[in-house]
């Protein structure tokens, strides 16, 4: 684990396993209340050992082993903190590629900072792969308080809650404490904590500048876009209008299945020995772009996620 202070003075993570110096490095990027410890981590980890590689994980703020200390949280728009680890990942390593994975809100995270980067991107940058996306972000609240879907907004509601409530005592009068009782989903908590403390004007505001389904065209590094058409916080139609920004910009290659759920993907002898095959289809695209230009793949040294 190494702590990072953050260009604002606040407290940051990255985990890393690390296999050689001159390898290329996939940086990872957990959804909504993830972290190191998230399902898909591991496998993305063991992937990129598989071929050589190094990983790293960075771990959106709040969702480390302690709450950080800035009066704001973390949210699907929020790019800087990217943006500041692709550079110091560059200024430590700047002959080597680097890959990038995100999953879920990471995903969006990540497809929304390629597109401000555009033509700009580093060009150490190689490839990315972004799985379960939430493209849409008013859509994808609305879809959660619907059928089966609600008990997704229940759930991530609890945990952000007890966070939200955390953060008020580090810092009060952050946001209304009484609008955070109220909030009865998602959208509701992003109304009344995530949009003040980020200084939007609501949560309209802050899905309608946050979405990466805006930015999409303006991305000019080859990603890979994994999605189910299943997948409860998205509904179809959104899909269908990535498929069409994506027949239109080559740099982007669509992977929708119509079954996989929200980060699911499973095969094998499902629950006994259940095969996440997400993890393999994003790093054989990672791997289909990069390894001509970054070199045969070596042997993995056994250097644990630490």
């Amino acid at each position: 684990m190494e702590r990072l202070r953050m260009p604002d003075g606040d407290q940051g993570f990255l985990y890393h396993r690390d296999v050689a110096p001159d390898r290329p490095r996939v940086l990872i990027l957990h959804g909504l209340e993830g972290s190191e410890r998230s399902h898909y981590v591991p496998g993305i980890v063991a992937q990129a050992a598989r071929r050589g590689w190094n990983a790293s994980v960075l771990v959106f703020r709040g969702c480390g082993p302690e709450l950080n200390s800035a009066p704001r949280m973390y949210h699907s728009g929020e790019t800087g903190d990217l943006r500041f680890v692709v550079d110091l990942l560059i200024d430590r390593a700047p002959r080597n590629w680097l890959f990038i994975a995100g999953v879920s809100l990471g995903g969006n995270v990540l497809l929304k900072w390629l597109g401000e980067c555009g033509a700009r991107a580093p060009w150490q940058v190689r490839a990315a792969a972004a799985v379960s996306v939430p493209f849409d972000l008013e859509l994808s609240c609305r879809n959660l308080q619907s059928g089966f879907a609600r008990v997704y907004d229940r759930h991530f509601l609890r945990r952000l809650r007890e966070k939200a409530r955390r953060k008020l005592q580090q810092h009060p009068h952050l946001f209304d404490g009484a609008k955070l009782v109220a909030a009865r989903t998602v959208e509701d908590f992003d109304d009344a904590v995530t949009a003040p403390i980020h200084g939007f004007a609501g949560s309209h505001d802050y899905y309608q500048r946050s979405s990466s389904i805006l930015w999409l065209s303006k991305i000019r590094v080859p990603t890979l876009l994994l999605s189910a058409e299943d997948d409860p916080f998205l509904p179809r139609s959104v899909l269908s209008r990535v498929g069409e920004i994506a027949r239109a910009n080559p740099n982007l290659q669509v992977h929708f299945t119509r079954s996989g759920g929200h980060v699911g993907f499973v095969s094998g002898l499902v629950p006994l020995r259940p095969l996440y095959w997400a993890e393999e289809r994003l790093m054989s695209f990672l791997d289909s772009v990069g390894t001509e230009s970054a070199g045969s793949p070596m042997a993995p040294t056994g250097v644990r996620l630490a």
